[in-house]
């Protein structure tokens, strides 16, 4: 099969761009009447060159500065450019702009084409040869072959042929920008219906493969759209690949709604944000700086978004200067991580720069803070391993997925899993158990950050409630409610583990912690706890303790709870509390009295407990909740827990409000 690549012309207006690829392919790619009328290049043609085991698909841009936005669509997706200078006018404003987009667009290889040699002497054209030399000497085709050409007589096709064919040779066999090889990729350039067919998007298939019958997510809509059929340079094929011109016939759209800019992609690929991080630089011969808060036009791939620009390190960037910078737009914007992008100002239409995404979808982060900048800084390392290490981080601390790791990388999902692989061996990823049934993954930083926040709410929690012995879980989740519960959940299960938190049926405390009461209050905790000791099934409300003691009722339910957490009383519910010892009194008695299928009454139960009615009632309530009972008409009978009163003691002793 033969290699496919993608040649794309570049140039000034009126410098032959068109005529030459007419002159290579028999093709005229001014498809527009307003073209023809005009005589110029207006949108985007296509043709294609076979050169033996070699075929290029040709995509001819306009020339003009008001085009420019046509120009970008059609160079994001090129392999191989073509500047095309003419001899008689040498460079000019656009060959200088287009030269400077393909360099920032990553373009990895291309040719220089002086047409129009016909029009100039020997001398001229050694002189526009040397200002093409100069001109591209600190770019990518600083190396490259200059062919001198004339459409209009044929002169130097065959050598412009020579030099693609050597080019294909020795060209990268990746696209520009991290690309996941077995993924679809398509940015859509045209969109038209034909009778009988349907809707039918064209663009050029940046990675991966599409078969007929295959579903595609259609982005940003994030709708599923399926291949009714394929073509490529006028042939009906199975299948398109990477580095060819395709036609796609669509079922599930209307040719209306899907428009240049939007993108054909393997389910689950990528995804569309508000909001992406990117790392730019400003060109040299920018007429303007780039300021924080700017509103500029951005170009990725075939689509053009209107966006804010929000500088993360600096105020402006001056021409020349580079830096980290988060781009919002009003509209969801589609991307992979490493794609570049194109920054253009509003107004005047000029072009400042460009750069590369770092973030698909990123988080707002903070301006100015070198920690910030420094990990997002880790985005632009080469090594994929520091990337994803990076991209996890940056996630914020939420669950790993394999799928967004991919799009902020530009890998495939294979590839995305063994680096998660990787990570979680170097333990940089840690699994946290956020319930019994799920575990999930988390950027170890972040656990390190969670486990602070724990420490920190743990600390200001037994501060303010000093009579307590352990925090309820519920009241840590609520302290840190900015935080996804089932983390918090997860992060207090690693603690426990560590020994760096201490677990009970209460709650939980820093490892060091103990109740701090004054002489006073553990003066009256052991006056309260001897009286419900005292008072046995008829014991006191905390409301009755406080007049009696001349203690505040809160003060009061903070001693309760703490003899609770310590095993010393037993909360039976509302306000009503049993000592320790005769909670297990309480058990061994009705145990006892329902053996051999006996049934009890209220009335049997408060005799059998020396007690009235008043405690009578909640105490068999309580018996019916814990299982030790279970009600039959007026009667108590035997629970499911009864005959288990060492287990139901040994919760009291353990400081459960059962």
């Amino acid at each position: 099969m033969a290699r496919q690549l993608i040649l794309g012309t570049a140039g000034h207006i009126d410098h032959g761009k068109t005529a030459l690829v007419r002159a290579l392919t028999g093709v005229d790619t001014d498809r527009l009447p307003e073209e023809k009328a005009r005589g110029i290049t207006i949108d985007i043609g296509f043709a294609h060159l076979d050169l033996g085991e070699v075929r290029y698909g040709i995509v001819d841009v306009p020339g003009h500065e008001r085009f420019i936005r046509n120009m970008l669509a059609g160079a994001a997706g090129i392999d191989v450019a073509m500047l095309v200078v003419a001899a008689d006018d040498s460079i000019m404003p656009q060959t200088r702009e287009h030269l400077a987009i393909l360099e920032l667009l990553q373009i990895p290889t291309g040719l220089v084409v002086l047409t129009k040699c016909d029009l100039a002497d020997a001398d001229w054209l050694e002189l526009v040869e040397e200002d093409v030399r100069s001109l591209v000497r600190e770019t990518f085709l600083r190396e490259a072959p200059i062919v001198r050409t004339s459409a209009h007589r044929g002169e130097g096709l065959d050598e412009l042929k020579r030099s693609l064919l050597e080019i294909a040779s020795t060209s990268p066999t990746t696209r520009p920008g991290p690309q996941a090889p077995g993924l679809f990729r398509l940015p859509v350039d045209r969109s038209f219906v034909l009778e009988g067919r349907g809707t039918i998007v064209t663009g050029t298939v940046w990675s991966g493969t599409a078969r007929v019958g295959d579903e595609l997510d259609w982005l940003p809509v994030g709708r599923t759209v399926r291949v009714r059929g394929l073509q490529t340079h006028g042939e009906t094929v199975e299948s398109v690949a990477a580095g060819q011109r395709a036609a796609v016939n669509l079922t599930g759209v209307h040719h209306s709604e899907i428009v240049r800019g939007h993108e054909l992609a393997s389910p689950h690929h990528l995804k569309a944000s508000r909001r992406i991080t990117a790392h730019l630089r400003v060109l040299r011969e920018s007429p303007l700086p780039l300021r924080h808060r700017d509103r500029v036009r951005i170009h990725l791939g075939t689509q053009e978004a209107i966006a804010w620009v929000r500088l993360l390190g600096e105020s402006r960037l001056e021409p020349g200067a580079s830096g980290m910078a988060q781009l919002i737009s009003p509209r969801p914007i589609v991307c992979r991580g490493r794609q570049p992008l194109i920054i253009r100002a509003e107004s005047p239409l000029v072009t400042l720069g460009g750069g590369v995404v770092l973030q698909c979808a990123g988080e707002r982060v903070v301006r100015r803070a070198a920690s910030v900048l420094r990990t997002i800084a880790g985005l632009l390392a080469d090594d994929n391993l520091m990337r994803a290490d990076a991209v996890l981080f940056h996630l914020q601390p939420r669950e790993v997925s394999v799928a967004d790791l991919a799009c902020e990388l530009g890998v495939d999902h294979e590839a995305a899993q063994g680096l998660i692989d990787r990570l979680r061996q170097t333990g940089r990823l840690r699994a946290l158990a956020v319930s019994a049934r799920r575990t999930v993954l988390l950027h170890a930083d972040h656990v390190r950050q969670l486990e602070s926040h724990v420490s920190e709410a743990l600390a200001r929690l037994h501060a303010q409630s000093p009579m307590e012995a352990a925090i309820p879980r519920a009241r840590i989740v609520q302290a840190l409610a900015w935080v996804d519960a089932d983390l918090v959940q997860g992060v207090l299960a690693l603690m426990i583990e560590s020994g760096d938190v201490i677990a009970s049926a209460a709650g939980v405390a820093q490892r060091d912690h103990s109740p701090r009461l004054t002489e006073a209050q553990e003066a009256l905790r052991k006056r309260l706890v001897a009286r419900y000791e005292r008072d046995a099934f008829t014991p006191p409300e905390p409301v009755e303790l406080a007049a009696e003691h001349g203690a505040g009722e809160d003060e009061v339910r903070a001693l309760l709870a703490l003899c609770v957490q310590r095993g010393e009383l037993v909360h039976l519910g509302a306000v009503l509390y049993l000592h320790a010892a005769r909670h297990a009194c309480l058990i061994e008695r009705i145990d006892s009295a329902l053996a051999g299928g006996r049934e009890l009454t209220v009335s049997e139960i408060r005799n059998l407990l020396d007690t009235s009615r008043r405690y009578a009632v909640p105490i068999c309530e309580y018996l019916d909740r814990i299982g030790m009972t279970a009600r039959r008409g007026d009667a108590r009978v035997a629970g499911p827990r009864a005959g288990a009163r060492a287990a139901i003691a040994g919760q009291s002793a353990s400081g459960a409000s059962v």
